[in-house]
């Protein structure tokens, strides 16, 4: 386990709900229709890192879904950016099934023990994880919450 896993352990992954923020709901969300099917071909591929492939099964329905999020791989450990907050369906999916499988920068992984991290939780695996830029944008966006998962490469 990395130095910044272990720090990424604050509350034990027990946030208030939180939804997104006005941008994201009001900006974003309206063109998650159109674009997401793009989004997805596009995702988790190498060379396309605004966007990983979430893989992940459905609470109630048992149905596979895919889902493009922001992510980074640090170490062992992926963050996600909760663009949506944690109350969004993936997001909620994740946490019940206990993990999921992320596709990013053209690798495959399997990604465990799933724990949502307040922005200030956050910092350290988002200064390792993030660019400068990268961690921009989710500022504007007015990301306040992450997901942290533990990773295990898929050998192919």
């Amino acid at each position: 386990m990395t130095a910044a896993f272990a720090a990424s352990r604050g509350t034990g992954g027990e946030l208030a709900p939180v939804g997104p923020s006005w941008f994201a709901r009001v900006v974003i969300r309206p063109m998650t229709k159109v674009l997401n099917p793009l989004i997805i071909k596009l995702a988790g591929r190498r060379h396309f890192p605004m966007a990983a492939q979430i893989q992940h099964v459905g609470r109630r329905s048992g149905k596979v879904y895919v889902t493009p999020a922001t992510a980074h791989v640090h170490g062992d450990v992926i963050v996600v950016a909760l663009t949506f907050g944690n109350q969004s369906d993936w997001a909620r999916n994740v946490r019940a099934a206990g993990g999921c499988t992320i596709r990013v920068n053209g690798r495959s992984y399997h990604a465990t023990n799933p724990e949502f991290l307040s922005r200030e939780e956050a910092k350290p695996l988002l200064k390792a994880a993030f660019s400068p830029a990268l961690r921009f944008g989710v500022s504007m966006l007015g990301v306040r919450q992450f997901l942290s998962l533990h990773a295990v490469p898929i050998e192919s």
